[in-house]
């Protein structure tokens, strides 16, 4: 059997008393008009005198976050989905059992309120209360200082909670999905069409990842919870879609950090006849689209650095960088063997199946990817780790891949998409191999896939974004599990 705290029971004993009242004490519709930040940005300019002769009737509704009780008159603010405003109720207004089903009310109540808007002495935007409507009692009591609670993982756990008591997590929520209309109103405006691709397949592939697998019961076959959308959408390259994107989730089966939950919202982007080169373009311009939408400006203070996303930002070789940092230059080591004797002279740790390029890349990752501050497209990555990425032509060892990083932090990652099928066989059987060493990120063989690129798939570039890092750069969030609103957790038992 439920206990109740003594505010709980006091709480419930209210709500008998409203249905005693033959009012539902978990309303019924309600008809709003206004919103408190429009009543405040329309009518903060005008006088005490001025809004008395405009008599500008509103209609809000929202949960009361303040009361503050003086006999036959009071102050309350109510909150709802865009801020806070103040109401003035008094009994010379309304009836004087409506005044005192006001007084009934509890911090956390939402209620719906009909009134004139006016100008206190203080001069802060007021709703003169003429009709007050009890919506709905809450049960529970709100915590007074919810954000600074010592387990901050419950203001994860208990969203609604967070939304309700803290500004900063309900803004982030709101910008969250301006931002992604950003991105697809961009790309809607030139010409890319969004569509939708399968969350459940039976090949693993599109990225270098560990998978979530489940099992179909009526087939009795396991399947994988997508870990990229990638070649999917490729497959509409072949098939005539010449410029595509999907914004969805992918779910890729490792630790959880700061900057990774184990289900993730990303883009991906395709566009015919496109390559490397207009990928950087776009990733840029839809960044940058992004921050001058929610912020009106290219400029973002985050982590203690002061940046700027204006397009325009630096291009350099993966292998260029790992020379300026570290004083190796990859371009003339010539085989794996000495690529592996660098690794053990610097302590880089290598697996079974390293090769030259998979030296290369842990190098980078090790020693330059934390110095990167300002936006960089760093290019070049070696053909080993990149199986769905067209060779350079004038080096056979890295590919026409590129990854966007900002403040030491992967946001985009995009090839000039490799369509020869030949090659792509050949990519995909070095992949078993890998597996076979003990790579469990390495793809599968996907041979529809060589089949469709057999049909001929356009030139293209091809590029993914981490939404959920891109909110973080943009609304100043620290941590992924402040802009997902209901983030992985542990079970609390």
């Amino acid at each position: 059997m439920r206990e109740f705290s003594e505010q709980e029971l006091v709480r419930r004993d209210k709500l008998n008393k409203i249905k005693e009242l033959g009012i539902d004490p978990f309303g019924h519709k309600f008809e709003v008009t206004d919103f408190s930040l429009n009543i405040k940005e329309r009518f903060q300019d005008k006088t005490h005198e001025e809004l008395e002769e405009l008599h500008e009737v509103v209609s809000v509704a929202g949960r009361i976050m303040f009361i503050r009780k003086m006999g036959k008159a009071s102050f309350f603010t109510i909150k709802d989905k865009l801020g806070n405003i103040q109401v003035y109720i008094s009994i010379n207004d309304v009836l004087e059992e409506t005044y005192n089903l006001f007084k009934s009310a509890d911090l956390g109540d939402i209620v719906g309120v009909k009134g004139v808007v006016m100008k206190t002495g203080t001069g802060e935007i007021t709703i003169k209360c003429l009709e007050y409507t009890h919506l709905v009692k809450a049960l529970k009591p709100l915590p007074e200082k919810f954000h600074g609670l010592n387990d901050v993982e419950e203001r994860y756990r208990r969203r609604y909670l967070d939304l309700i008591v803290n500004d900063e997590a309900r803004k982030i929520a709101f910008a969250r999905p301006k931002i992604i209309r950003s991105i697809q109103q961009y790309l809607d405006s030139k010409g890319y069409v969004e569509v939708e691709t399968p969350i459940l397949g039976t090949i693993l592939g599109g990225a270098a990842a560990k998978p979530f697998i489940t099992h179909h019961n009526s087939q009795n076959i396991d399947m994988y919870l997508r870990i990229a959308t990638e070649l999917n959408l490729k497959r509409l390259l072949v098939g005539g879609m010449d410029a595509v994107y999907e914004i969805g989730r992918n779910f890729r089966n490792e630790g959880m950090d700061r900057k990774h939950n184990p289900e993730f919202t990303s883009i991906e982007v395709y566009k015919a006849f496109s390559d490397l080169e207009g990928m950087m373009d776009l990733t840029e311009a839809l960044v940058g689209n992004a921050a001058m939408s929610l912020n009106g400006t290219y400029e973002v203070d985050y982590l203690g650095h002061h940046i700027s996303l204006a397009p325009g930002f630096k291009r350099v070789h993966m292998v260029d960088l790992i020379k300026e940092v570290m004083g190796i230059d990859f371009f003339k080591v010539k085989s794996t063997e000495e690529a592996l004797d660098l690794a053990k002279e610097h302590g880089v740790e290598v697996e079974e199946h390293f090769t030259y390029g998979h030296v290369v890349n842990a190098f980078f990752e090790k020693f330059v990817e934390e110095t990167i501050i300002e936006p960089t497209f760093v290019y070049g990555h070696p053909i080993e780790i990149s199986p769905l990425a067209k060779k350079q032509a004038d080096d056979e060892r890295f590919t026409q891949r590129f990854e966007l990083f900002i403040l030491g932090c992967e946001y985009a990652n995009a090839f000039t998409e490799l369509n020869d099928p030949i090659d792509q066989y050949e990519r995909f059987e070095e992949q078993l191999k890998e597996k076979e060493l003990g790579n469990d990120e390495a793809n599968d063989m996907d041979i529809d896939f060589v089949e469709a690129l057999e049909y001929g798939m356009p030139p293209a570039g091809g590029m993914g974004m981490g939404i959920d890092r891109l909110v973080m750069l943009l609304t100043g969030s620290e941590t992924i599990r402040e802009v997902i609103l209901f983030p992985t957790m542990k079970p609390l038992n």
